[in-house]
């Protein structure tokens, strides 16, 4: 007679086994893998690609890559959502988010960073340098200061404009698929093999002092498992916390999902837990793109108006994401 004990200690035994078959067929997989190439988020990683295609066509690391890649909307002042240029936040400071991740899991980030134009080269340096994962406001400055990053003003005359303008009427309401709370994430695969990710963005404007998003969060706005693929996000960066997004997508594709359909389920919880607390779609957006170990991509968001750059040997593309919300 089968007793309860024996019945869950069967099923437990069994669901183990298909997992770890699920595993082992994935990681037998012969694809031709695709590299070297990268992807990232908006337009605006068109140019961002440019930079880091240079080093990976070189044979170079995808960690110098993505680097190298999301300075360029870093260090544009025409950018107002990353880096030099960015939107204030409610009290007028310019804060900044990022985080990297190479392909020996290696992890850096800052949060809550004030006056230096490439957050993301501080969160290499937090990798690098120090015992720590991340650094967040004063700290982070004194840290970047000791190691040789100028100190600035990131606040551009047409975002001290805008910002003034709003206090105004001090309402705070995001509006989604205009670039007053996107990021720059950006995925690499080199020619030897091997993934790395970066993620740094200027956050909500007129946020509240001190809020942080997914970007500079591992697991969140990036994540990266060398053996299986990456995964970066763009968008209302609570919904995608409220899921550990991108660690989700790598998960799927670990199961073996595509990177597509992994993008794909990880914007369905997110429509899932919006729907559970009676929220309404439209008022948010939400996009994941997604690399893995083969070259294969991926993107999907919740609604329309996300896009994404790819760069491979075919060349370097704007491609519109398919949404949930057409």
């Amino acid at each position: 007679m089968t007793t309860r004990k024996n019945f869950i200690k069967t099923a437990s035994m069994a669901s183990a086994t298909l997992l770890l078959s699920s595993f082992k067929d994935y990681k037998l997989s012969k694809k031709p893998v695709q590299k070297p190439v990268v992807i990232s988020t908006w337009r605006f990683g068109l140019k961002a690609n440019e930079a880091a295609w240079k080093i990976l066509q070189a044979k170079g690391r995808a960690l110098d890559a993505v680097e190298t890649g999301v300075k360029v909307p870093e260090a544009d002042p025409n950018e107002r959502s990353v880096g030099y240029g960015g939107r204030p936040d409610r009290d007028g400071r310019v804060t900044l988010d990022a985080c990297i991740m190479d392909e020996f899991s290696n992890i850096g980030s800052v949060a809550c960073l004030e006056h230096i134009m490439h957050p993301i080269s501080v969160a290499r340096a937090v990798m690098e340098k120090t015992p720590h994962v991340m650094l967040v406001g004063d700290g982070a400055l004194q840290f970047a200061l000791e190691q040789g990053f100028q100190k600035q003003n990131l606040l551009v005359e047409e975002s001290e404009k805008e910002w003034k303008e709003w206090l105004k009427k001090n309402e705070y309401q995001p509006k989604v698929n205009i670039e007053n709370h996107d990021t720059i994430g950006m995925l690499a695969l080199d020619s030897h093999g091997n993934l790395s990710g970066a993620c740094t963005t200027s956050g909500l404007a007129f946020k509240m002092h001190g809020r942080v998003g997914d970007s500079p969060i591992i697991g969140a706005g990036l994540y990266v498992d060398n053996e299986i693929g990456g995964a970066t996000a763009t968008g209302h960066g609570e919904e995608v916390i409220r899921i550990s997004g991108c660690h989700l997508v790598v998960e799927l594709m670990r199961q073996g999902l595509a990177p597509q359909k992994a993008c794909e389920e990880a914007v369905a919880r997110v429509i899932h837990l919006m729907k559970l607390r009676k929220k309404n779609l439209l008022d948010i957006q939400v996009g994941f793109i997604a690399l893995n170990k083969q070259g294969e991509t991926g993107a999907f968001c919740v609604q329309k108006g996300f896009n994404y750059a790819k760069y491979d040997a075919s060349g370097n593309t704007l491609i519109d994401s398919d949404s949930f919300v057409k």
